[in-house]
């Protein structure tokens, strides 16, 4: 987002705050639109209320029996009394620019897409507009929905799938807790992991209490850097998973910003989910998506060339 000359954000001036949040229920004597009335009890002015509940840092529970907890984009939706209505609203977050993400393949019940690195998997009670599912949900709407069905770390890049159907999110969420979804990664680690554990090798250790195994191959080993270069399949998907365990062997992957040591650097984190396989949730049959070179950005991508030539 743009910033006046004097760098202060356009939609802020001095007297609002850096960060606030808000939880209250409508009343009968309160404003009846969503904007007016987060406006009067935030303090906030309604053109920056507007942007808020845009990136989806507003969010209402509907008085009515059952209902969920679902964001509020609009500024004229109309509330209740009853009605909880929640803003989280922080300036910072707000004026992120997010990566723009890329649609590899369109199968109309699923879609496969490219996050970038920096993009969220999904959004947090604080909006949503820095994630790819928010991004996912804007391109294939309003004739389609999307669902999430699996994560992938905000500092990695790669690919994703999403589903468009509540059968098809059933099956490929089936899928990946069967285990039955590959999932292929480059990545570029600090030091000669094939001199300490073999060009191959598996890590079969627990992560918060889960069973959790990561397999890797050793494509190339850059003395000059000492880097190596590194194909890694999962079946599972802990938490951080890959980072974790090569952390564990002692081979940090390179830009990590939460494990190892001396591996850190100026060109993010060296981790790319360059290949996916499973079934097609309509067809069944077995269907394969690899990530094209140049969205990869780093020389492990030819290591994995040669490899497999």
């Amino acid at each position: 987002m743009a910033h006046d000359k004097d760098g202060t954000h356009p939609l802020l001036d001095e007297r609002t705050p850096r960060r606030l949040t808000l939880a209250r229920r409508v009343s009968a004597t309160d404003p009846r639109t969503a904007a007016d009335f987060l406006a009067l009890y935030s303090g906030l002015s309604k053109r920056a209320v507007k942007d808020a509940m845009s990136k989806g840092a507003a969010w209402v529970t509907r008085a009515r029996p059952g209902s969920r907890r679902t964001r509020l984009r609009r500024a004229k939706a109309p509330l209740a009394p009853g009605d909880r209505v929640e803003l989280y609203y922080d300036p910072r977050i707000l004026e992120l620019e997010p990566p723009q993400a890329r649609c590899i393949a369109d199968r109309e019940t699923y879609s496969v897409w490219f996050k970038p690195a920096g993009l969220l998997s999904e959004g947090t009670s604080y909006g949503d507009h820095v994630s790819i599912l928010r991004q996912v949900e804007k391109a294939v709407a309003p004739r389609r929905r999307t669902y999430l069905v699996h994560r992938l770390d905000r500092e990695a890049k790669g690919l994703m799938v999403f589903a468009h159907t509540r059968a098809a999110a059933g099956n490929l969420s089936r899928q990946f807790q069967a285990m039955q979804v590959e999932k292929v990664y480059l990545a570029e680690v600090r030091g000669d992991l094939a001199a300490a554990h073999g060009r191959t090798g598996r890590v079969e250790l627990p992560l918060d209490g889960q069973a959790a195994l990561t397999e890797y191959e050793v494509l190339s080993y850059d003395a000059a850097r000492d880097v190596s270069a590194v194909r890694v399949r999962i079946a599972t998907g802990r938490l951080h998973q890959i980072r974790r365990h090569l952390d564990m062997l002692g081979f940090p992957v390179m830009g990590d910003p939460r494990y190892g040591r001396g591996n850190k650097n100026t060109e993010g984190m060296r981790l790319v989910a360059a290949g996916l396989a499973f079934r097609d949730p309509a067809t069944g049959e077995r269907v394969h998506f690899e990530l094209p070179e140049a969205e990869i950005g780093w020389h492990g991508a030819d290591a994995a060339e040669e490899r497999s030539a």
